[in-house]
């Protein structure tokens, strides 16, 4: 059995503290559903400000707050407005990685969520258990980037279409830059 990312919450900033409160995160629950996060399910939390580490549980706010609220113990480690990363994990065999697709949301400033993503473990020529990242934003086609964790297809796309590309133009050159 290996432990692997199940869903990451990446760059969600704090919206709140309540060292008073009993132990546990706060987060709003449209958030949860589209990671795949549940109420109670256990979670690092890892502070990119301050270096930070620590495990609690996930507890839902209102939805459409866009809610990220450290309690108790935890309200000690952050600020608010200080970026953190949400992972939950889970335990399974090698062989069942290929099956296995974590659900990753990244996060503008206020946060909204900026993109969906999803890691896929597939068998390659090269490696027995070769990895990507596909970007699911796009409703209309999904985008692999493999290995690219920074690159942001979508102002990729905004780009060239507003220098005058077409559609399959675009979709072209990601397919030939941007996809193993």
């Amino acid at each position: 059995m290996v432990r692997v990312l199940r869903a990451k919450l990446h760059g969600i900033r704090v919206t709140g503290a309540d060292l008073h409160y009993h132990g546990s995160i706060t987060l709003d629950p449209e958030h949860c559903a589209k990671a795949g996060l549940h109420p109670t399910e256990f979670v690092d939390v890892w502070n990119k400000n301050s270096g930070a580490r620590l495990t609690t549980y996930v507890i839902y706010g209102e939805p459409g707050s866009r809610c990220c609220i450290l309690n108790g113990a935890a309200a000690r480690t952050c600020q608010m407005g200080d970026e953190l990363i949400l992972a939950a994990s889970c335990d399974m065999e090698p062989s069942e990685l290929y099956g296995h697709s974590p659900r990753i949301l990244t996060f503008t400033p206020g946060n909204e969520v900026d993109q969906v993503l999803q890691y896929d473990v597939f068998k390659s020529d090269d490696f027995e258990h070769d990895f990507r990242i596909t970007d699911l934003s796009e409703a209309e086609q999904p985008v692999s980037v493999h290995n690219y964790a920074n690159v942001d297809v979508r102002a990729i796309r905004s780009d060239l279409e507003a220098q005058g590309w077409s559609r399959n133009d675009i979709d072209a050159f990601i397919a030939k830059h941007l996809t193993r």
